[in-house]
């Protein structure tokens, strides 16, 4: 942290120099753009946390009131029954729920852990320095953001069963180390660096390695956490049923969604509730991770990485 401390006060001590105009930035907005900017986000955000709400209520019903018609949205008698259902189904199942829990950690930790690193490992010269081919390498990296995962599915199973890699975690770890997401997000935010930080560093000795672990991965911070929680919850609601056939290798989001289809306790509406539970249970460990993170999700390069 020194050291990144000393690069940051000779960039800013030779900004000062070479910059001394004040900049001020004014809003071209009148009072009644703000309020009608306001209206409209709020709206926004009413329409996106609709669909949170309709779903925490769904499975506080009791079952009279779960195939009410018209539906309610707010339920007028909230009861437990059905997370306690829930935990009594999955305490019935063949294989125990605390080992298909291990295997979605093992497959989270670990999938997310590599993809942050070879992510930013890959980010940091495509977006820094200009070597034959990367223009041609960006562009490709941006196209491969259009396609949908089910395009990639047949070349993946090829390449995961040529690699002997089927029935295991890691069919499911390694194409998520292959992400582009994450590399596009970190390679943007790295872009915004300045060279003269990066000079700086060189000028004190430092070689590549320690530049990228000491001065740019402290300065990306918010990339990096934005780039975790978007691969965290793609690999906590992985099934990997394409590629894991063995029941004790399967983890928990398989679990849940075979119990929503009714195919681990039978299919009837007593267990309409325990879907919603399911639902539920799945949707609150992204938002718990996203709440303990979001302060770095939020911030800019110009709050976080080079504020002193």
């Amino acid at each position: 942290m020194e050291f990144v401390a000393k690069l940051k006060k000779r960039y800013y001590d030779r900004k000062a120099v070479t910059d001394t105009t004040p900049f001020v930035k004014k809003s071209s907005r009148s009072f009644w753009g703000n309020v009608i900017l306001g209206l409209f986000l709020l709206i926004i955000g009413v329409a996106f946390f609709f669909p949170v709400v309709y779903m925490l209520s769904q499975s506080l019903k009791p079952m009279n009131e779960m195939f009410i018609f018209p539906p309610r949205i707010l339920v007028s008698n909230p009861t437990l029954d059905n997370y306690r259902d829930f935990i009594n189904v999955l305490a019935n199942t063949v294989v125990p729920v605390t080992r298909s829990l291990f295997n979605s950690l093992f497959v989270v930790v670990i999938g997310s852990a590599g993809h942050i690193l070879l992510a930013s490992l890959c980010a940091f010269p495509l977006a820094k320095y200009k070597f034959p081919g990367s223009g041609f390498i960006n562009q490709l990296i941006v196209y491969s953001l259009m396609f949908n995962a089910t395009v990639t599915m047949i070349p993946n199973f090829l390449t995961i069963a040529s690699l002997g890699m089927l029935d295991t975690q890691w069919a499911i770890i390694i194409p998520g180390f292959a992400s582009t997401l994450g590399l596009y997000l970190m390679k943007n935010f790295m872009e915004q660096i300045p060279d003269a930080l990066l000079e700086a560093a060189q000028l004190d000795g430092a070689g590549y390695v320690k530049i990228h672990f000491s001065v740019v991965m402290p300065i990306v911070k918010p990339a990096l956490v934005t780039a975790f929680i978007l691969v965290f919850q793609s690999f906590w609601t992985n099934t990997g049923d394409k590629f894991i056939y063995t029941e004790s290798k399967k983890g928990f989001a398989y679990v849940v969604q075979q119990l929503a289809n009714g195919k681990i306790s039978g299919v009837g509406s007593s267990y309409a509730g325990i879907s919603a539970a399911a639902s539920v249970v799945m949707f609150l460990v992204p938002l718990i991770v996203f709440l303990f993170m979001q302060n770095n999700v939020v911030s800019t390069m110009a709050t976080s990485g080079m504020k002193e």
